[in-house]
């Protein structure tokens, strides 16, 4: 088994690891690939260091954009890949050698006939790869279907885009929501797996995490994006899974969420109704007061005091 696997690098300001990345690609045990760097508009080194390893691999292809955020910037990846398989990387984190190599030998399996994503293990790092951590989840192949995907995201588990290899025929229709700044990979995940609900679990640990002060990271509670994820997957999903789905996320947020328990016991004290007035906006947007009713009784409940 010898095909093509585009490897797509989103980049934007990250000069200072996009070497450390594209060496952990150039270092692949599997040799057919084309690594993809995509510049989304970078001030830094970022180009310099592209565009040495282009000169020296034909390989290595990097491309410049208008900055436009990382779904946009994978999205013009995925357009200009021509591989039969897809391999994310961002530019701070790395592959382990063999990433490509043990994928493949999986999809070759009798049993893995009609499998199309292959889901590694990994582990995370803040300075060198030698002093890797542990992962701040522990994954499970039973976790790897639509409905773990919906309700034990940022619950049991949360699985970066790298962990993947996909068959590239799932991203004929797929793509990264550009309308959001945070949560992307989420609904893409959900929506891969409602292409397929098979994938291969690999218990390794084949990329690595780099733990960076500036990542996003997912906060608690309905914010803009949170709001903007659930009209992405009301495109999505069906309307019991949506319905199921948009309960389970208002009362993980509200219902559990020790932090919103105490902005409540701050509301009391304030009177103040904003934040109340906020999300109910957010939630008439996307059609969710019914599952969210519960929950403006208890403002209202507290206006009264």
């Amino acid at each position: 088994m010898n095909p093509l696997v585009s490897i797509i690098v989103p980049c934007y300001n990250q000069g200072q690891y996009l070497g450390e990345a594209l060496e952990s690609v150039s270092n692949q045990t599997f040799s057919n690939w084309e690594c993809l760097i995509i510049d989304d508009g970078s001030v830094d080194n970022t180009a310099a260091v592209a565009q040495s390893f282009a000169a020296r691999d034909s390989r290595f292809v990097y491309l410049f954009k208008e900055n436009g955020g990382v779904s946009s910037t994978r999205n013009f990846g995925i357009e200009a890949a021509k591989g039969a398989f897809i391999q994310f990387l961002d530019s701070d984190d790395i592959l382990e050698k063999t990433k490509l190599e043990l994928s493949l030998l999986q999809l070759e399996l009798p049993e893995n006939k009609e499998v199309k994503i292959v889901i590694s293990n990994f582990r995370m790092i803040a300075d060198h790869k030698e002093a890797s951590l542990p992962p701040f989840c522990v994954l499970d192949e039973s976790l790897f279907n639509v409905e773990g995907f919906l309700f034990q995201w940022n619950v049991s588990f949360s699985l970066q885009m790298q962990c993947g290899f996909f068959d590239a025929a799932l991203f004929k229709t797929i793509r990264f929501p550009e309308n959001l700044s945070a949560q992307e990979d989420w609904v893409v995940w959900v929506s891969l797996f409602k292409m397929t609900n098979k994938a291969v679990f690999i218990d390794k640990p084949l990329a690595f995490y780099r733990i960076n002060p500036s990542s996003r990271m997912m906060t608690l509670g309905i914010d803009d994006n949170k709001i903007k994820v659930l009209e992405s997957f009301k495109a999505i999903l069906s309307y019991d899974e949506y319905y199921r789905f948009s309960f389970d996320l208002i009362s993980r947020c509200y219902d559990s969420n020790e932090n919103f328990r105490i902005k409540l016991k701050e509301l009391k004290k304030s009177n103040s109704y904003q934040t109340g007035l906020m999300i109910k906006k957010g939630l008439k947007k996307t059609g969710l007061l019914r599952p969210a009713r519960s929950f403006f009784k208890l403002l209202v409940r507290l206006k009264a005091r």
